[in-house]
């Protein structure tokens, strides 16, 4: 019986993470929800991180990030938060 490379119970979650989403031994997105401190005002906006529209500080109406083809892009002062389920 050959032996594997690969332990496929326990994969290494470094590999794991690269793989594409539907092919991970346990399924899961790609995308999330963020937090974004705007610098000008302190206020913080919730922004998905495939946002597909420029998305603007509700108080004081600064760029807070810009779309690409994927995630977004976040402006220079920008600080981010990964927000937890």
């Amino acid at each position: 019986m050959p032996i594997l490379e690969e332990d496929l119970l326990f994969p290494d979650p470094e590999r794991e993470a690269r793989r594409h989403k539907l092919k991970r031994l346990v399924q899961s997105p790609n995308s999330f929800f963020m937090d974004v401190k705007c610098q000008g005002c302190y206020s913080i906006t919730t922004v998905f991180s495939h946002a597909q529209t420029v998305v603007l500080c509700g108080s004081c109406s600064t760029v807070l990030c810009q779309p690409t083809g994927g995630k977004v892009r976040l402006m220079e002062n920008c600080s981010f938060r990964r927000k937890s389920d």
